[in-house]
């Protein structure tokens, strides 16, 4: 079995993080990542600057990352106004987000979630004319933490809503960290039941500790690609206490281990979780990089 591990620290990662780091910082993460064979990356948000400062730079780290063949650099985009930016910005792939709840979408979009839909069925429009490939992310689809529990199948029928627009991939978000290993491959083979033919990525917190063996899930389930984040950093800045990406480093060494391959080297980007702990100030919650790997 092979896995593709799609990076998302640059973004989801550094999103909500109290410093704010250099623009030369963020590019350097990137080619770092590149370096260690990762192939896909979460490079930047294209959202309201004053809403999320953190991303206030997109264009200057699109401007400053290296391009070469084979290396696809994402962006997440919540509007016209972001797809016109990540457009100039030159990005291969867009990242659109609906949320499974109305209060979690008003508060972290502005929307409910039928309008969420309508927005992405317009971008993905609009996209696909300009030859970018195209991921819909449904969020909070383990739970909401402002509705609390979110019905599976409230998921699944968003999953027909966002596929009738043929995104080249569907992602499933457990952004603050409540999914279990069983609900997650319920959602999982349900998701490809009902969008057959589309793949499905996921993307999960460690919040409650248990982002991997939620990771491990969806992989027995059918899904082969994984979000993860360099260092464990991350989270959602209108989402309370939605802390904490599975680690790129620490999935890496378990994946290894299991003897499932991923074309990245999680030596390297170990030694990169904990350059960008400097750079944070504070130590990532990865903890490949404290233990090493096994054997040494």
């Amino acid at each position: 079995m092979d896995v593709t591990v799609v990076e998302v620290a640059p973004r989801d990662g550094l999103q909500n993080e109290s410093r704010i780091i250099a623009t030369a910082a963020k590019v350097r993460l990137i080619e770092r990542s590149i370096d260690a064979g990762l192939r896909r990356i979460e490079a930047v948000s294209f959202v309201n600057p004053q809403r999320v400062p953190q991303m206030a730079d997109a264009e200057a780290v699109m401007a400053g990352v290296p391009r070469q063949p084979g290396v696809s650099y994402a962006g997440l985009v919540f509007n016209d106004r972001g797809l016109d930016r990540a457009l100039a910005a030159g990005v291969d792939e867009i990242n659109v987000v609906v949320v499974a709840t109305d209060t979690f979408s008003r508060r972290n979009q502005g929307c409910t979630t039928q309008e969420g839909i309508d927005r992405w069925r317009a971008l993905a429009e609009r996209a696909a004319a300009a030859g970018l490939r195209r991921t819909v992310t449904i969020a909070a689809a383990f739970g909401c933490p402002f509705e609390g529990e979110v019905h599976p199948a409230a998921v699944l029928d968003l999953i027909d809503s966002v596929a009738a627009a043929h995104p080249d991939e569907i992602a499933l978000a457990d952004t603050i960290g409540v999914g279990t290993p069983d609900r997650v491959r319920a959602a999982v083979a349900g998701a490809m039941k009902r969008a057959p033919g589309i793949p499905l990525r996921c993307h999960f917190h460690n919040t409650r500790n248990t982002g991997y063996a939620n990771a491990i899930a969806a992989l027995e389930a059918g899904a082969r690609v994984l979000d993860a984040s360099t260092g464990g950093v991350g989270g959602c800045p209108f989402a309370p206490a939605a802390t904490g990406n599975i680690a790129t480093e620490d999935l890496l060494y378990m994946l290894d281990r299991m003897g499932v391959g991923t074309g990245v080297g999680m030596e390297t980007v170990s030694a990169t979780g904990l350059w960008l702990g400097e750079q944070l100030g504070a130590p990532v919650p990865a903890l490949l990089g404290r233990a090493g790997g096994f054997p040494a």
